[in-house]
């Protein structure tokens, strides 16, 4: 190992791009943390989608901004970690034709219904990881080519945001397994582009890219970037993952009974298995990749951080110390249930045209009554993931993290309660962009995924009359969920 070296990670997110330095301990480097902020497009109703000019702007920045620290000169090593689930259509010269499209436009809903009709929805489960869903590809490109079909035939391949930015920068790039199993077409056996989906959706294999593992190195940045970043110009670059696979390996849940909870804009729980062949798919839940011998099995919401910032703006609840407010309120004391599907359902019921609603609201019920029921849904909806993964498993542990979980302790002590289970609180600050590092550090043969185990801050530990008043509020939530979708 070098005397003195760094590893650079681009870390593409839903709401920012960033560039961090990391050393050979997988900690991030003083001063080394550039970050530029971004938003989807969400009008029309049910869109999400960003220029992919924008995001190539911007990461290309951050590269500049960061390559002018003083440790600059000891970059070993490029990952990538990017928002997943996304897809834009380039041309013969890799120019984009279409938008990025995000996992959260849900303008495929009619499309994900049609095709509900020509496939074995259970099989297609085990074979791809994932469910019929707005969320994957095949229920995009059938709406991209339904509702903008000029776009559709000017697309010489469909791709995703860092392979396109690899493209810009080197010519040419696959795509790894990872990244192209929040695709829901890939085949998990094959690990190739799944068959079934490609005849059903008279797709050529041709239109997607290429696939590897994410430890293929890319070399020779074209003359314009090399000229630009020459610090970097003979650096291996390797391939993105997806921002899932990166935070369980950052929260050192790789193997094992640990699960990872990670809530920012979204939330998610997984958990990893190191496996031959696929291991079954439970039932609402999906499975990635984090590499070809670690599957990554778990669900997430389309409620996190986002409904939170909403009920607050929404609601103009500019309370002081509003945390030690919600600490101090008593479980589910409001009498309210509420579904938080804003932005439609994902795990467990996978319904897109889901929203979300709320009753028993009273003239009494204040905004920090909603505020406190919104919060506790979130929380409530985690549980029925948690559930699936520990599955009676004495020897589970979460390891939770991200931007929510860190800046609440009223939030952390909810999720306890309904989970039932004690939250380790991990006190690393960028869980995704660690565990990018942690994978770079491996495939360069200088670490082993699990060597950099994470700090722990804290342990909230469930309270049993909190876990009891959770438990009556998931019932009446269920039982709100089955009227309306049921």
């Amino acid at each position: 190992m070098d005397a003195l070296m760094t590893v650079l990670i681009l870390d593409i997110g839903s709401s920012s791009t960033r560039a961090i330095l990391f050393n050979e301990t997988a900690d991030p480097i003083p001063d080394a943390h550039i970050s530029i902020p971004h938003q989807f497009e969400i009008e029309p109703s049910g869109a999400s989608y960003i220029d992919p000019l924008i995001l190539q702007t911007h990461a290309e920045q951050c590269i500049d901004d960061i390559l002018r620290h003083s440790q600059a000169d000891t970059i070993r090593a490029v990952g990538m970690t990017t928002f997943v689930g996304n897809v834009l259509g380039i041309d013969t010269h890799q120019r984009p034709v279409t938008p990025v499209y995000t996992y959260a436009d849900t303008r495929s809903a009619d499309d994900a219904n049609i095709l509900k009709a020509k496939i074995d929805l259970q099989a297609q489960h085990q074979a791809t990881g994932c469910l019929l869903h707005t969320a994957y590809l095949p229920a995009r490109l059938h709406w991209i080519r339904r509702t903008f079909p000029k776009a559709y035939e000017s697309a010489e391949q469909w791709i995703d945001v860092g392979t396109y930015l690899y493209r810009q920068w080197f010519g040419d790039a696959p795509t790894s397994y990872s990244v192209a199993a929040w695709t829901g077409m890939l085949n998990r056996a094959a690990l190739n582009w799944d068959v079934k989906w490609l005849e059903t959706l008279a797709l050529s294999a041709e239109k997607l890219p290429m696939l590897t593992d994410y430890d293929q190195r890319q070399r020779g940045l074209t003359f314009e970037y090399a000229a630009r970043w020459s610090v970097l110009s003979e650096v291996p670059f390797f391939l993105a993952v997806g921002d899932g696979a990166a935070a369980n390996v950052g929260s050192g849940c790789v193997g094992g009974a640990k699960i990872a909870l990670t809530m920012g804009t979204t939330a998610a729980l997984r958990r990893v298995y190191r496996a031959e062949f696929p291991p079954p798919v439970p039932t609402g839940l999906w499975s990635y990749r984090v590499r070809r011998d670690l599957h990554l099995i778990g669900g997430a919401t389309t409620e996190g951080g986002s409904v939170f910032q909403w009920m607050r703006d929404t609601l103009r609840l500019d309370i002081h110390d509003l945390d030690e407010h919600l600490l101090a309120l008593e479980p589910d004391q409001h009498g309210l249930t509420m579904l938080p599907l804003f932005a439609g359902e994902r795990s467990p019921g996978w319904r897109a045209d889901a929203t979300a609603a709320i009753t028993g609201m009273r003239l009494s019920t204040s905004p920090l009554d909603i505020l406190q029921a919104g919060m506790e849904s979130i929380a409530l909806r985690l549980s029925l993931i948690a559930e699936q993964l520990h599955a009676g498993d004495e020897d589970a542990k979460i390891v939770a993290g991200g931007g929510a979980i860190t800046a609440s302790r009223a939030w952390s002590q909810m999720i306890a309660d309904a989970i039932n289970m004690p939250l380790h609180i991990t006190e690393e600050k960028e869980i995704t962009a660690r565990g990018a590092a942690i994978l770079v550090l491996s495939a360069l043969g200088l670490a082993d995924l699990n060597d950099f185990p994470p700090k722990i801050s804290r342990v909230v530990e469930p309270r049993p009359q909190g876990a009891a008043a959770m438990r009556r509020a998931r019932e009446r939530q269920t039982a709100l969920y089955r009227t309306l979708y049921d």
